[in-house]
């Protein structure tokens, strides 16, 4: 208000919407997606108005984010404790390992036995039943030519899509995929930034602005300019504008 900035002005230049700026000033921490967001839109807002972003950071994380619990121990060590010592080497083998193993030596005796016995009589149990066993799996998959094209589609034959982001300004993302899987689970990517690519038949995501290029199988693709969260569905039938009401959500 000092500088005589408007909301609008800072919303353009930031990238991050009117609500969550006022929501900032009245530390209406309720309003923001998660203490994630939070840091980074104080951080982002902090620079734009010449302002002390760590420190606004770290008042922040006092006040309101919980303590850290420091009472959880890691899976790995408790494992550790758990691991049974190593017998030693002048221990000797109890009566009923002697008595296992006669009993294993004599059954792979048997088994020589009889594999010598039937060996000049044609092809053996075993072979009959492998032959008969690769006969079924061509008899439903096909020739191995076809795995590769069968590999790249999705379930009951659909065609997967490959997607990736690249932001050129903090750009909030929420990325579903098949089977309603949270890829980018509703969080504020920015430069730098290595773009990952994720793989499915079919997305839907919700962008919190246009600073970001997506590339859908290769093909860079941007992002009109809107006031409002945008939303998309992609398929490798194309890129389709979801409408306000079904834009997906990360919560």
């Amino acid at each position: 208000m000092r500088a005589r900035i408007d909301v609008s002005e800072i919303e353009a230049q930031t990238k991050i919407r009117a609500k969550y700026l006022r929501a900032l000033e009245n530390e209406e921490w309720d309003l923001l997606p998660g203490p994630t967001f939070v840091r980074t839109f104080l951080r982002t807002y902090a620079q734009a108005l010449g302002l002390d972003g760590k420190a606004l950071v770290d008042e922040y994380r006092l006040h309101y984010e919980p303590p850290i619990d420091l009472d959880h121990q890691p899976v790995m060590s408790s494992a550790r404790r758990a691991r049974p010592r190593a017998v030693s080497s002048g221990a000797r083998p109890s009566r009923g390992y002697v008595i296992a193993a006669g009993a294993l030596g004599a059954l792979i005796v048997l088994l020589l036995v009889a594999l010598l016995s039937g060996k000049g009589g044609g092809s053996s149990p075993r072979q009959t039943t492998r032959s008969s066993a690769q006969k079924a799996h061509k008899h439903r998959h096909g020739s191995s030519s076809t795995a590769p094209a069968s590999a790249a589609q999705g379930v009951g034959g659909a065609v997967r899509v490959a997607l990736s982001f690249e932001p050129s300004a903090p750009v909030y993302v929420c990325l579903i995929g098949d089977n309603n899987q949270k890829r980018i689970p509703g969080v504020i990517i920015q430069p730098p930034y290595t773009p990952v690519t994720y793989h499915a038949t079919r997305f839907t995501l919700t962008l919190g602005n246009n600073a970001v290029t997506m590339r859908v199988d290769g093909k860079a693709m941007g992002v009109p300019p809107s006031s409002a969260a945008i939303g998309y569905s992609i398929t490798s039938a194309g890129r389709h504008t979801l409408p306000a009401g079904q834009l997906p959500t990360c919560r």
